[in-house]
């Protein structure tokens, strides 16, 4: 596998995660907080986290795919940007999982 499939997963998992956790806090604030301009927050974060989620869906999709996990665990993975801080932990397990599979990947001769 390839370092840059798991590079674009972690990326994107990192994103999806700020933006929820964001989109969280501005849901917290426009109906429990009752703050101006929390609406406004919560639907631009919203859409921008539905957006980058169905990217996040298809690069966590293809590194299953391609580090050929069970359905179990890749639904993990796919439904862990839905959940508010869960992306980040999803993230730091699967990359030390499939790092030493990246690093088995790479020539000899293009280690640094």
């Amino acid at each position: 596998m390839k370092k840059s499939v798991l590079t674009r997963y972690r990326v994107m998992a990192y994103v999806t995660g700020v933006l929820l956790v964001l989109l969280t806090l501005g849901v917290i604030a426009k109906y429990i907080l009752d703050m101006n301009g929390a609406a406004d927050f919560t639907k631009i974060i919203g859409i921008a986290h539905g957006w980058l989620y169905v990217i996040y869906l298809v690069f966590a999709f293809d590194l299953g795919s391609k580090a050929k996990w069970p359905v179990g665990k890749q639904l993990w993975v796919l439904i862990a940007g839905t959940i508010p801080t869960a992306a980040f932990f999803v993230e730091r397990k699967v990359s030390k999982e499939l790092e030493s599979k990246v690093a088995e990947t790479v020539p000899a001769g293009a280690r640094a």
